[in-house]
């Protein structure tokens, strides 16, 4: 009788710790479904991207997404890569060294020949290429340049530079005027924030993107020199943000700078179209516009960027995860899908049927340089990091030393000549 007392007990003992082993497995054999999980380094379309991606769920009922959203996801991403444990989908931007070679490496799935890249404008993907293969699924591109206050400008008189020198003339006569020129972040944690600034010096003034990276990386060892009439412009046109700035700019968050242009305190942020959506949440009560980086003379004016929204499918990832994964990817690029994440994001899509006219008269002015000579890729695409330039940039605006820039950028290009 007690060893038939301790087989019932210990049947439903087992019976219960199976039951709870089942409850606790997420995988298909437990659930029917196949669960992938997308990493997104766009925190600010967190929101639009579960939304999405809930619509996708709900007629892919076998397929779970978690949406991963991090702070910091650079970092977070190369630390989990360099330890192996790759998400299954992957917003990785395909211009940046880390991506190319995490490609060649064989982290990403070769997407070549799927039939969603139909879907995308001619180039697209194939831009972004590694020897021949298509890693990365592009779906918008980003372009920066400078927000303005339009509803301050008409106020005070003041007029859209169309040259540099233009641009000297208005933040001088809006500090004539009383007011702050621009809301910056001069820290060097949101410093990345300046870096299509100091990039579109280098390009405007050189005259493109060979020539800033001939400039910078082919000029030979030590090349690059106080004296030197390139890089005393570029030294010229950063120092225009010098004292310029909002109060304590120096210590400054990229959300900070927001804030500080979307109330009025400053007329000018100096940002990417993907500050947009920020801008609006806060409920500016004035019109705003876009202008262009200038150029020395009119008509040279540029802006830069490169695939924004873009992903990439782990190479890794089980055969049933990169299946769904590669399902998710063509239904982002169906025009009515891409049309939600545009209507809020508002950057030039690649997505064909996209309805964009009129959408966003804020970026008007940018959008129509997008994919055009006049939009170049981030001059990064060529160099083996980037964060250094970044630092580089806001030290220099807060002490306007050419020396020291000069050093800085001699000891951070010299790696890769």
């Amino acid at each position: 009788m007690k060893v038939l007392k301790k087989m019932t007990k210990f049947a439903m003992v087992f019976g219960l710790l199976a039951v709870l082993g089942a409850c606790g497995k997420s995988d298909s054999a437990a659930t029917g479904k196949t669960e992938i999980e997308v990493f997104s380094q766009k925190v600010e379309m967190k929101s639009t991207l579960q939304d999405i991606i809930d619509d996708f769920e709900k007629k892919n009922p076998k397929i779970d997404i978690k949406l991963t959203s991090v702070s910091d996801a650079g970092t977070v991403l190369k630390t989990r890569i360099a330890g192996g444990d790759v998400p299954d989908v992957i917003n990785i931007f395909p211009q940046n060294a880390d991506f190319k070679g995490w490609a060649a490496d064989g982290k990403f799935l070769d997407l070549t020949g799927s039939d969603f890249l139909s879907h995308l404008k001619d180039g697209a993907a194939e831009n972004y290429a590694i020897d021949n293969k298509i890693y990365s699924l592009p779906l918008n591109a980003n372009e920066w340049g400078f927000f303005y206050n339009k509803t301050a400008f008409k106020k005070l008189g003041l007029k859209v530079p169309t040259t540099w020198a233009e641009f000297e003339t208005l933040v001088a006569a809006i500090k004539a005027q009383g007011k702050t020129p621009f809301a910056a972040s001069l820290t060097t944690d949101d410093s990345w924030s300046l870096n299509g600034y100091h990039q579109l010096a280098w390009a405007t003034v050189t005259g493109g993107f060979d020539e800033a990276e001939k400039a910078l990386i082919g000029s030979g060892t030590d090349g690059i020199k106080e004296g030197d009439a390139n890089f005393e412009q570029v030294a010229k046109e950063l120092s225009l943000v010098s004292g310029n700035a909002q109060k304590n700019a120096n210590g400054a968050s990229y959300s900070d700078a927001v804030a500080a242009f979307a109330s009025g305190d400053a007329l000018i942020l100096p940002q990417g179209t993907w500050a947009l959506p920020v801008i609006k949440e806060q409920d500016p009560d004035f019109d705003i516009g876009t202008f262009a980086y200038p150029g020395v003379e009119e008509g040279q004016e540029m802006t830069i960027g490169a695939a924004d929204l873009a992903f990439s499918v782990s190479a890794s990832a089980s055969k049933a995860k990169q299946t769904a994964a590669k399902k998710f990817l063509a239904y982002l690029t169906q025009s009515e899908v891409m049309q939600k994440y545009y209507d809020v994001d508002g950057s030039p899509t690649s997505v064909k049927g996209v309805k964009t006219e009129g959408k966003f008269p804020e970026t008007e002015t940018l959008a129509k340089l997008a994919f055009t000579d006049k939009h170049l890729v981030w001059l990064q695409s060529e160099w083996t990091s980037e964060e250094d330039f970044w630092h580089m940039t806001v030290d220099y605006i807060n002490s306007k030393d050419k020396t020291e820039l000069a050093k800085d950028l001699n000891s951070f290009f010299n790696t890769m000549k």
